[in-house]
């Protein structure tokens, strides 16, 4: 079995660890300097200081003198398949319309879902395909994607299929996500329950008996999707084993967290808007709040309360919310800027965010988010850096030397 043998690290950060990190745990993250890695196969075998000899024979050396090795990122919340890009919106709101207006006059989420279903299956795959690559470079090593610019029967089929097709051919750890409840068509305007009737009645039995997803989401905010419409899709889906997965409280104290916690949601995502009864409700859960910065960042509305769920004792994940609306990046690396310079997160805090409670976020734990013997050996080995917080400080700058997924560097 091919062994890889990485030493002399600045740090080996994130090793050991292999549990939520909640609260003030956050701002430790542990790091062994001067240390070697050890990859057997596609997984991590042993981690250790360079003054512990190793005796294991190996096939290539990694030399990593000044440089930091970091379990790859794990981005839980995306949309990378879709049609088109929607700057003209970006336009839109330089000049003044917000978010909301531009849904309303058909733009947003609608203007996504037209484009999607008159593009084929192929090209749908070959344009997230390069996303992927794209986020592979910036130290991705795993993501979960998202449906819900299909909103129709075949539509939503079409991007879940493509989404399968990606597991199979992308080297990256994929979690599949139904969203068909991301925004209501338009044709379906004046009879909203017909719409929950096909998502509930013949999308979701259709996915689960074809294996399709992994969770079933809901957007339920102001304009979207009310409590009782999300409640009715969420347990639909947990009838065919669909764990639920939720977008909440983006635009308003919608009840989405106490719906999503009521349900067992495995992630309730955005939360822009939360207050003290909202982490009371967390606290009482094992749902991860996953928070998105770069949306709050690119739509230029209020961001989360970071520092108040974390002093509250609460976990925090990070995720891109890549999509061509709100958040046409994957860079991992600058959500953890973004929650420094906004979400008063220090380096350690984004970084346990971004690694170990967003692998949770996505139900990857087990392989991903830390170096733990039998992990995935999915990672990033940095150029050479001061130090962390060097890392979230050069937003813009290529931090990323070499990626590792599956033990092998692409």
């Amino acid at each position: 079995m091919n062994r890889i043998l990485i030493i002399n690290a600045k740090g080996i950060v994130q090793y050991g660890r292999s549990h939520v990190v909640r609260g003030k745990d956050m701002s430790e993250l542990p790091v062994l300097e001067n240390g070697w890695l050890m990859i057997e196969g596609d997984k991590i075998c042993d981690v250790g200081h360079m003054d512990k000899p190793f005796h294991s024979p190996v096939n290539d050396v990694i030399d990593a003198t000044g440089k930091f090795v970091f379990p790859s990122w794990c981005d839980s919340h995306t949309h990378v398949v879709f049609a088109g890009s929607r700057e003209k919106e970006f336009v839109d709101r330089i000049h003044g319309k917000t978010y909301e207006e531009i849904a309303k006059n058909g733009g947003g989420i609608l203007n996504s879902a037209k484009l999607l279903q008159k593009t084929e299956e192929s090209e749908l795959f070959d344009g997230a395909f390069l996303r992927l690559e794209e986020v592979i470079r910036s130290g991705t090593g795993a993501i979960e994607i998202k449906s819900g610019y299909g909103l129709s029967y075949d539509a939503e089929l079409k991007m879940l299929r493509v989404i399968a097709k990606l597991k199979k051919e992308s080297p990256l750890i994929i979690k599949s996500t139904f969203l068909g409840a991301h925004a209501l068509p338009s044709e379906f305007k004046e009879n909203r329950s017909a719409y929950i009737d096909l998502l509930v009645d013949k999308l979701i039995p259709t996915i689960a008996d074809e294996g399709l997803a992994d969770y079933n989401d809901v957007f339920c905010d102001r304009g979207f999707f009310t409590v009782e419409e999300t409640d009715r899709i969420l347990e639909a889906g947990l009838k065919r084993g669909l764990r639920p997965k939720i977008h909440a409280n983006e635009l308003d104290y919608s009840g989405g967290i106490q719906v999503g916690v009521k349900h067992n949601a495995l992630s309730v995502d955005h939360l822009e808007c939360t207050g003290d009864a909202e982490i009371e409700c967390l606290l009482k859960s094992d749902t991860m709040p996953t928070l998105l910065p770069g949306t709050a960042f690119f739509l230029k509305i209020h961001y989360p309360p970071a520092r108040k769920m974390i002093d509250a004792g609460l976990p925090v994940a990070l995720a891109s919310d890549y999509n061509p609306g709100s958040c046409p990046s994957g860079n991992m690396a600058f959500v953890c800027t973004l929650a420094a310079l906004y979400l008063g997160m220090s380096p350690e805090e984004s970084i346990n965010a971004a690694t170990l409670n967003s692998a949770y976020a996505m139900g990857v734990m087990d392989e991903a988010g830390s170096f733990v013997k039998g992990k995935k050996a999915n990672l990033f080995i940095t150029k050479k850096m001061p130090s962390l917080a060097y890392l979230p400080y050069a937003f813009g700058s290529e931090v990323v030397d070499k990626v590792m997924l599956n033990g092998e560097f692409l």
